[in-house]
């Protein structure tokens, strides 16, 4: 007689799993309600048996547990996949309620980063007003805008404006900008010495190293490798070599 006991069958096994993953998704479903947490992950939860309670784990659980930079970066980029307008509708909202310079940037960063360049622009243009007429950050996010619009008559007239206007401010992404719309505008010459500056900060970012101001010798590396992503690709082919040591140096 054997007594061995007897294996479970295979349509038994999926039972099991079944049971238990309507069980998980269940209970997820339940910690969104008490936790007061965004409707959306309930249909996440009931719609995507396997990717839903996995996304809600890794955003919503696990930077409770744990914290760090690396947990909350894991839920801002789940919270985007999911809900890709949440940066946009806050941005406005803070427009909305609070109208200040900072809000308005975020708004109009956050445009530019899906191409909505026209928009943008408009809400860079209404900040520059009273004390901020002339602020960097808006003026540089205005000329990005009307580049990615094209209207580089417009785009150059806005750099030169911030130029004259922050006479102290040493931004390689201005510089670079400021090249890529006098080539775009067929300013040949002044294109070719505007490109070329950028490797004079370059190498004046390495002096200050060598002196010991490391922090501003960081700030004026990543801002040269931030604005050599604006430039054209055969720019960063040609400036490949100061631009890896660039990144080495940083």
């Amino acid at each position: 007689m054997d007594a061995r006991a007897p294996r479970a069958s295979p349509e038994s096994n999926v039972s099991l799993m079944v049971i238990l993953s309507l069980a998980v998704q269940i209970g997820l479903i339940a910690h969104v309600i008490k936790t007061g947490r965004s409707m959306i992950w309930i249909l996440a939860l009931a719609f995507l048996p396997l990717a839903g309670p996995l996304a809600y784990v890794v955003v919503e659980i696990l930077p409770e547990a744990f914290g760090g930079r690396t947990a909350r970066r894991a839920r801002s980029s789940v919270g985007r996949m999911l809900d890709p307008d949440r940066d946009l509708r806050r941005a406005a909202a803070e427009v909305e309620v609070s109208g200040n310079v900072d809000a308005r940037r975020r708004l109009a960063d956050e445009l530019c980063e899906r191409g909505q360049f026209e928009q943008a622009a408009a809400v860079y243009q209404g900040g520059l007003n009273g004390i901020f007429e002339h602020d960097p950050a808006l003026l540089l996010g205005l000329a990005q805008a009307q580049f990615g619009m094209r209207v580089f008559d417009a785009a150059r007239a806005t750099l030169e404006r911030l130029r004259q206007h922050n006479s102290e401010l040493n931004s390689s992404q201005a510089g670079l900008l400021y090249a890529r719309t006098l080539e775009e505008q067929g300013a040949l010459e002044e294109a070719e010495h505007a490109y070329a500056e950028a490797e004079g900060r370059l190498r004046y970012a390495l002096l200050l190293k060598r002196r010991g101001k490391l922090e501003e010798a960081r700030r004026m590396l990543k801002d040269l490798l931030d604005g050599a992503k604006l430039g054209p690709a055969h720019y960063r082919r040609a400036q490949a070599r100061w631009l890896d040591l660039a990144r080495r140096e940083l």
